[in-house]
């Protein structure tokens, strides 16, 4: 299952789209900042999909001008989707945890400047994202897309905590 796919498909819930208008709609939505979509497979999936019978053309257009809508298929596949992610945990992928996974092979003081800086950053980003509730609403995005800042936030948070006490071992000598 891909993220993308999902994506595309809950877009094409509301009516036609062509890619443009997908990824759009997806940017709206801050999407960028909470998925791993790559906004140039959008065309490549509506594509796709299409093929697979989950979508339609509705109007033949060149590039992204094609016009695609939902087939019964392709709302059955979206609830499928849709209800898998809301009963499955899932592993999230955080490259830092790599990072953490060597921070044994870095000096002291690199890593207690590692920390600090990844701490100061994670601050900066907590409260620019404190800052943006309610703007993509201006932009037409539905309420409950804060919800997605919302979870990035807290998992952004849990992380500063963590930074915060590494360093703390760390100039104890207790980590790595």
């Amino acid at each position: 299952m891909t993220t993308t796919r999902i994506l595309i498909l809950g877009t094409l819930l509301d009516g036609p789209r062509n890619g443009y208008q997908v990824r759009r709609h997806l940017e709206t939505w801050g999407a960028d900042s909470w998925t791993s979509v790559k906004f140039g497979s959008i065309y490549h999936g509506l594509g796709k999909m299409a093929d697979e019978g989950l979508l339609e053309v509705v109007e033949k257009g060149k590039g992204g001008a094609t016009v695609y809508a939902l087939t019964d298929e392709g709302r059955f596949e979206f609830h499928r989707l849709l209800l898998t992610l809301w009963h499955a945990l899932m592993p999230i992928v955080d490259p830092f945890q790599v990072a953490i996974t060597f921070m044994d092979r870095l000096d002291k003081d690199t890593l207690l400047a590692a920390l600090r800086d990844r701490g100061e950053l994670l601050e900066a980003t907590v409260a620019g994202l404190d800052r943006s509730y309610g703007s993509k609403q201006r932009f037409g995005a539905p309420r409950h897309i804060d919800e997605t800042l919302r979870l990035n936030t807290a998992m952004l948070r849990a992380q500063l905590d963590w930074c915060r006490q590494a360093l703390s071992k760390v100039e104890d000598d207790e980590l790595p």
